[in-house]
């Protein structure tokens, strides 16, 4: 209740702020006197104050013009969509993080000209500089792009399980320069739009792949036959085969070297549970180890 009445009270002040911008002809007299009365220790150029005032006026109609226009298309996508309020979206962080570059410009441009400072002859002029700026910044530029590309975007999600180049994790947040993502240790990776967008992307979720996967090296000497080592790796997870899909266990030899073998375990879930696959992939890993203590 308390946010619809904030929106309200935005509504009504953006409506006070467009009449005062609409009859700001009709007050340049009062305007006048209030700059003679509030400047006449310091200022005795009420032009001046009228000129503030009305870069104030435009500054503050457009920065929350804009914010309403934000939460508008936000409401009325959520609305179409049928998202919980607090859910969060691919689309609604786009339009977040368009409304956070456009609010940044305005910003800047309202200090420039409150500082006297030409605008539209600044950025002619600076053309040279401008394209120096570009190379320097061309990375975070990029970043931004991407990021508003992959926002708009249905290929990765928030809360999605993906891998990214040599990453593998839950999508946590997508900002305007990174994405976040959560591994199978709890660590946190940060992540350049700029990389996710050339990079190759697996979307578990997505494609709704059942099969994992575990990756590990053996050496020759602890290894008896792989027969016993698959039959073991199955035994150990004889409490999670009401989990797994019956006879998909599978271990495979993924390279044969002098005195040691790349190996494979798979397996395949009845259905997409990443806490269940983090668990049974910890108690796989630990009986890897034991046969080995063992032997």
């Amino acid at each position: 209740m308390g946010r619809y009445i904030f929106i309200l009270i935005k509504c009504l002040l953006f409506m006070a702020l467009v009449y005062a911008k609409v009859r700001s002809d009709e007050w340049e007299g009062d305007l006048n006197n209030w700059g003679r009365t509030i400047f006449s220790l310091k200022l005795h150029d009420p032009v001046k104050f009228l000129g503030f005032a009305n870069l104030l006026l435009n500054f503050l109609i457009l920065l929350l013009g804009m914010n309403l226009l934000k939460i508008a298309a936000i409401s009325g996508y959520r609305r179409r969509q049928r998202l919980l309020r607090d859910k969060p979206d691919n689309v609604i962080l786009g339009i977040q993080n368009i409304y956070f570059i456009l609010a940044t410009a305005v910003v800047i441009i309202s200090l420039l000209s409150l500082f006297g400072v030409d605008v539209k002859n600044l950025f002619t002029g600076l053309t040279i500089v401008g394209a120096a700026i570009a190379i320097v910044t061309k990375d975070y530029i990029a970043n931004i792009i991407s990021g508003i590309a992959i926002s708009f975007s249905d290929e990765v999600s928030i809360g999605d399980y993906v891998k990214i180049g040599e990453h593998k994790g839950k999508v946590t947040d997508i900002s305007i320069s990174r994405i976040s993502l959560l591994n199978d240790d709890d660590d946190i990776i940060f992540i350049p739009n700029n990389t996710v967008f050339i990079s190759d992307i697996i979307n578990f979720t997505k494609k709704g792949i059942r099969r994992v996967s575990i990756e590990f090296e053996m050496n020759l000497a602890f290894l008896s036959t792989i027969e016993d080592l698959e039959t073991d790796l199955v035994d150990c997870l004889k409490d999670y085969h009401d989990s797994i899909e019956q006879d998909s266990f599978k271990l495979k030899i993924v390279n044969i070297k002098k005195d040691s073998l790349d190996l494979k375990f798979q397996y395949t879930l009845k259905s997409i549970n990443r806490e269940l696959e983090r668990e049974i992939r910890r108690k796989t890993v630990r009986r890897v180890v034991n046969h080995i203590g063992k032997k």
